[in-house]
C-alpha cells in the first residue's frame, strides 16, 4: 500500500498478541491499512476475528504488540499516557453499540463530557454542545435523561458526544448492533450524512451487510488478517 500523504491512517504490520495463561492469543497478524482523508470505511468478518480489537489500536485506546499505527501524522503506538489521552480527546470520537452514556446526566451534560478536557469556557462549550446535538436532530431532547430516550435517541447523543471536539476521525464499532431497523437505517443515514456534508472520515465495525453497504469501502478481517477487499461503493 502506498504511504501517499493524504492518508489520514496508516496502518503498517500491525500485530496484537493476547496471552491468556501458556497460550497465545494472535488477534492481529500482519494487518495493513490506509484510510484516506474523508473516507468511510466499513469493516466486517466474522466474532473474534479483531475488527474491534482493530478498531481501538487505531484509536489509541489499546498498544500493538509490533507494527505501527499513523493517525494525521502522528505515530501513536509511540505515544503513552497523558500525551496519548490528550491527542485522543482532540483527534478521535468513538459510536459505541451500547451508548454509554451516563444515566444520572442529561443528553447536553452527557455530550458536554469530552469538552471538560478541553480549555473551552463554559459558554463555548454550551455552544459547542447545542451545536452536536442540532447536527444530531435532538435539540429539544437536549434537558432529557437517557431513560426518557428512544434507544435511537441515545444513540444520536452518543454520536453528538464523539463529534462535540470536531475530530478528525470517528470509530464506529456496531453503532446499530443494539437498534431495531428502522432506528438503525437512521443512525446509518445521520452517520453518511457526516461523511457526505461534514466531511468527516469514520470507519465503522458492523456484522449487518446491509449497515456495511453505506460505506465507500468494506474490508473484511478473518482470524486476524484482512483476507480481501470490498469494491468502491
Amino acid at each position: 500500500m502506498s504511504d501517499a500523504p493524504e492518508s489520514l491512517v496508516q496502518v503498517r504490520n500491525l500485530h496484537k498478541v493476547f496471552r491468556r495463561g501458556s497460550e497465545r492469543i494472535d488477534v492481529l497478524q500482519g494487518v495493513n491499512l490506509d484510510l484516506a482523508q474523508g473516507e468511510y470505511l466499513s469493516l466486517m468478518g466474522p466474532s473474534g476475528s479483531g475488527k474491534t480489537t482493530l478498531l481501538n489500536l487505531i484509536g489509541g485506546l489499546d498498544t500493538p504488540s509490533d507494527g505501527s499505527v499513523t493517525v494525521s501524522g502522528d505515530r501513536i503506538d509511540k505515544m503513552s499516557g497523558g500525551k496519548l489521552s490528550r491527542w485522543r480527546s482532540r483527534h478521535i470520537g468513538f459510536v459505541f453499540q451500547l451508548y454509554n452514556l451516563l444515566p444520572v446526566l442529561t443528553a447536553e451534560r452527557n455530550v458536554d463530557l469530552p469538552l471538560l478536557l478541553s480549555p473551552l469556557s463554559r459558554a463555548q462549550r454550551k455552544k459547542h454542545v447545542a451545536t452536536a446535538l442540532a447536527m444530531v436532530g435532538l435539540s429539544d431532547r437536549a434537558k432529557h435523561y437517557p431513560r426518557q430516550l428512544s434507544g435511537g435517541q441515545e444513540q444520536r447523543v452518543g454520536i453528538a458526544r464523539a463529534i462535540v471536539t470536531d475530530p478528525t476521525l470517528l470509530l464506529c464499532d456496531e453503532p446499530t448492533g443494539d437498534l431495531d431497523r428502522r432506528s438503525g437505517d437512521e443512525i446509518l443515514e445521520l452517520l453518511q450524512a457526516l461523511n457526505k456534508e461534514h466531511g468527516k472520515a469514520i470507519i465503522m465495525v458492523t456484522h449487518d451487510a446491509r449497515a456495511a453497504e453505506r460505506a465507500s469501502r468494506t474490508l473484511y478481517l478473518d482470524k486476524g488478517m484482512l483476507v480481501n477487499e470490498g469494491v468502491d461503493a
